[in-house]
């Protein structure tokens, strides 16, 4: 008999490896056991980056004590999700990297015109100044008639783009919301 690579493979994952080459690997087969997400939280959640919607299961680590921030030490595709049973993609397979990247930002910033550099600011003052330039837009924008004189309520400097990630209810929400304004350019990434 001659023995392939994957004949020899199986053998040793049996415990004939031992006799074959004179050392024992059950001790490296135990521990290899304990795996790095053992202790963790699964935490289903859905891919950020495109109108798939591809389904992620996020394992953190961390001793679930009030006011304190789990640690993300792994992600991967969710089998059971209907869309990718378990794939992702290579943005998609990367996605811990961005969670836990130095670099991410975590406070609004904003860049004055004529200023060469970015300035971290409050969330409170983002939120106003988004507020402010929605209401002036939304004032010099509004056109309340068309040229025939027929009324249309609508505004045409403003458009409103969600993602995949976004809820049901947020997006109802959002709707809800921009219809209100008059805002008629709305769309959504899942459905690109």
């Amino acid at each position: 008999m001659t023995p392939t690579r994957r004949s020899f493979l199986k053998a040793g994952t049996g415990g004939a490896i031992v006799s074959l080459l004179g050392f024992d690997l059950r001790s490296a087969y135990a521990q290899s056991r304990d795996l790095k997400i053992s202790r963790t939280t699964e935490t289903r959640s859905t891919c950020p980056y495109c109108s798939v919607s591809c389904g992620v299961i996020i394992h953190t680590l961390g001793d679930k004590a009030k006011n304190v921030t789990a640690q993300v030490v792994h992600v991967e595709g969710d089998p059971d999700h209907p869309i990718n049973r378990g794939t992702l993609c290579p943005k998609g397979s990367s996605l811990q990297q961005d969670i836990v990247n130095p670099r991410r930002l975590l406070k609004p910033q904003v860049r004055r015109p004529g200023s060469d550099h970015w300035e971290d600011i409050s969330w409170e003052m983002a939120f106003d100044e988004i507020a402010h330039k929605v209401k002036k837009t939304r004032d010099d924008t509004f056109i309340e008639t068309d040229d025939k004189g027929r009324t249309v309520n609508r505004c045409e400097g403003i458009a409103w783009n969600g993602g995949c990630t976004d809820t049901n209810e947020f997006n109802y929400l959002v709707v809800k919301t921009m219809r209100s304004l008059g805002v008629c350019y709305l769309e959504n990434q899942a459905r690109v």
